[in-house]
């Protein structure tokens, strides 16, 4: 798995993933309902793809942020 994120593509991801993991826990107390559950679930998907460095969708578009 070749990596094709760059710095400042990870740190925005890292930084959105925590907001929306927030938000999600923010809105889970107050009412149980699917909202909290895809924002979690995003806060995740944007975390993960952040530490790993790489971003599945960015294949078949081939996109990279990488600098080489």
């Amino acid at each position: 798995m070749k990596k094709n994120m760059g710095k400042t593509d990870r740190l925005i991801r890292l930084v959105l993933g925590l907001i929306l993991l927030v938000v999600a826990v923010i809105i889970g107390i107050s009412n149980l309902n699917w909202l909290p559950i895809v924002l979690g679930i995003f806060g995740l998907i944007m975390l993960v793809t952040s530490a790993i460095g790489f971003c599945p969708l960015y294949c078949p578009l081939k996109i990279s942020t990488k600098s080489e």
